[in-house]
C-alpha cells in the first residue's frame, strides 16, 4: 500500500475495503506495528511527531482497536453492570428509565458499556454474585437503595467497585461513592412554589412512614410550611406509589381538611389527585393546584400540564460514571457523595 503526506499534513494512500488493521495503520504511517500499539495503550513511551502520525493514519483509515483483545490482556471487560427492575403497574413514574438512558450515553463516553441484568426479589444478590464470579463486568451501579435492599452491604463485602443512585439511607456511616438528588428541596422549591401562589392550605401526599426517601420529601413540605406559619394538621397523607391511593387521600383530604393545592411525593401520586378533581369537576390550577415530582412524560403530556419537580437524572449519569471511572483506575473519588438540586417544570396545574 503506498501513501504519501499531503501538504496539509493529511497522509493519504489506499484504504482497504475490508475493516482495517494494526498492520495497516503502521504501513499507512510507515512504522511499525509495535509503535501502532503503544500510539493506542502507552503514547507516553512515543515522539510527539511519531504519535501526530499515527494517530493521523488511525483517523484516516478509521481504525477502531479489537476492544476484546484488549480486554482480554488487560482482564477488563468494559461493562457497568446495573439491575433493571419493570415498571411497577399502576404508576405514571418512569424517572429509572431516563436514568438508564443518560447512563448509557455517559458510559459510551467514558469507554464503557452497561449491561442491564434481572432482578430476583426472592435473592436480591443473586444476579451480581453471578456476574462477579464470571467476570462479566468491571463495576456495578446501584439504584435501589431507599428500599433497604442489601445489594450496596453485600457488594462492599465483596470489595467490588460500584456506585450508587441514592444516598446509603440504612447506612449513614457507609464510605462508597454515591449521587443523589435532593428531594427535600425539590418539595420546598414545589411548596414555595403554591405559597407565592397564594395558597396556605397546601396538602402533602406522600409515601408510606417506613420509605427513607419519602420521608426525606415530605420535610421539604413541613419544613416550609412552618417556616412561613402555615398548618400542617390533617393535611398530610401516606399512601402507597400508586394512582388509585393518590386518589383516595386527595378525596378524603378534600372532604375533611379542604385544601386550595396539593404538592406529592410523584407524579403517580399526583394522577391520583387530578382523577378526583376531574370527578369532582374542579379545574386543576383554577380550582386547585397540584404540583408531582419527578417530572414524567404524562405530566408533560396531561391537559394543561402538570407542575413538576424535574430530578437532574443526566447530571447524575455523568456523575455516577465519573466516581466509576476514579474507582476503575484506582484513582480517589473526587466527590464521594453527590447531591444535586432539582428545579420545578411550571405548567397549568399549579398556575392560573
Amino acid at each position: 500500500m503506498r501513501s504519501h503526506v499531503r501538504s496539509d499534513g493529511r497522509i493519504t494512500g489506499h484504504i482497504p475495503v475490508s475493516p482495517p488493521t494494526l498492520a495497516d495503520v503502521a504501513e499507512l504511517a510507515g512504522v511499525s506495528r509495535q509503535t501502532v500499539s503503544n500510539a493506542v495503550n502507552n503514547p507516553d513511551l512515543l515522539r510527539a511527531d511519531t504519535l501526530e502520525r499515527v494517530r493521523r493514519a488511525i483517523e484516516d483509515l478509521g481504525y477502531s482497536p479489537n476492544r476484546a483483545a484488549r480486554n482480554l490482556r488487560t482482564r477488563t471487560s468494559s461493562l457497568i453492570g446495573m439491575r433493571f427492575a419493570p415498571a411497577q403497574e399502576g404508576t405514571a413514574n418512569a424517572a429509572i428509565d431516563r436514568f438508564v438512558h443518560s447512563l448509557v450515553e455517559a458510559s459510551e463516553v467514558a469507554g464503557y458499556h452497561v449491561l442491564l441484568f434481572p432482578g430476583d426479589d426472592l435473592d436480591p444478590v443473586r444476579g451480581y454474585d453471578d456476574l462477579l464470579r464470571s467476570t462479566a463486568v468491571d463495576a456495578f451501579v446501584v439504584t435501589d437503595t431507599w428500599l433497604g435492599n442489601p445489594q450496596a452491604a453485600w457488594l462492599t463485602d465483596q470489595r467490588a467497585p460500584f456506585v450508587a443512585f441514592g444516598r446509603p439511607w440504612d447506612d449513614p456511616g457507609a464510605t462508597h461513592p454515591w449521587v443523589d438528588v435532593d428531594g427535600a428541596a425539590g418539595i420546598r422549591l414545589a411548596t414555595e412554589h403554591l405559597f407565592d401562589q397564594g395558597h396556605t392550605r397546601i396538602a402533602w401526599i406522600g409515601w408510606r412512614k417506613d420509605s427513607p426517601l419519602g420521608e426525606d420529601r415530605r420535610s421539604g413540605w413541613s419544613t416550609t410550611m412552618h417556616a412561613h406559619g402555615l398548618p400542617t394538621t390533617g393535611l398530610a397523607s401516606r399512601v402507597e406509589d400508586t394512582v388509585q391511593s393518590g386518589a383516595e387521600a386527595a378525596a378524603v383530604l378534600l372532604d375533611e381538611s379542604a385544601p386550595t393545592a396539593f404538592v406529592c411525593a410523584s407524579d403517580t401520586l399526583a394522577m391520583g389527585v387530578l382523577h378526583t378533581l376531574w370527578i369532582r369537576q374542579l379545574a386543576p390550577g383554577r380550582d386547585i393546584a397540584v404540583v408531582g415530582f419527578d417530572d414524567s412524560q404524562v405530566a408533560q403530556v396531561f391537559p394543561g400540564g402538570l407542575t413538576s419537580v424535574r430530578q437532574p437524572l443526566e447530571q447524575a449519569a455523568v456523575e455516577v460514571v465519573k466516581a466509576l471511572e476514579a474507582l476503575l483506575t484506582h484513582q480517589p473519588v473526587e466527590n464521594p457523595g453527590v447531591l444535586l438540586k432539582p428545579t420545578l417544570a411550571l405548567r397549568g396545574s399549579s398556575v392560573v
